[in-house]
């Protein structure tokens, strides 16, 4: 795969200057944030994860890899969304944002993994 400049990081850890391009990949707004703190370029809600599934999931760890084979199944879907976010990331730093507090089992890893492993 191509070399993209991505990385993730919390909502709520504080913008900074190397964050570059922001974009968050929640389908509902994280709580607690104001719209206009978080420093947002696009809110990606169409990439993430479809209600049914964040509803399943539950962010309950042990369902994580299931968890992860479906949403890599959803996004097999969403040409034009990985189209959209490569672009970004190959032209500048990107990083994708997410609300949950699990910094390893959310849809942010897994986006991640997709767009850089195919």
């Amino acid at each position: 795969m191509e070399n993209l400049k991505l990385k993730i990081k919390r909502i709520y850890e504080n913008p900074a200057q190397n964050d570059g391009y922001r974009m968050l990949v929640d389908r509902i707004w994280p709580r607690g944030i104001k719209k206009e703190n978080a420093k947002l370029d696009e809110w990606n809600k169409e990439i993430a994860p479809s209600a049914n599934l964040r509803k399943w999931f539950g962010h309950e760890s042990q369902k994580f890899q299931e968890f992860a084979r479906r949403y890599k199944n959803e996004l097999e879907e969403k040409n034009e969304d990985i189209q959209h976010i490569r672009s970004i990331a190959q032209n500048k730093q990107l990083c994708i944002l997410y609300g949950a507090k699990d910094e390893k089992h959310n849809q942010a890893v897994v986006l991640k993994d997709f767009l850089e492993n195919g």
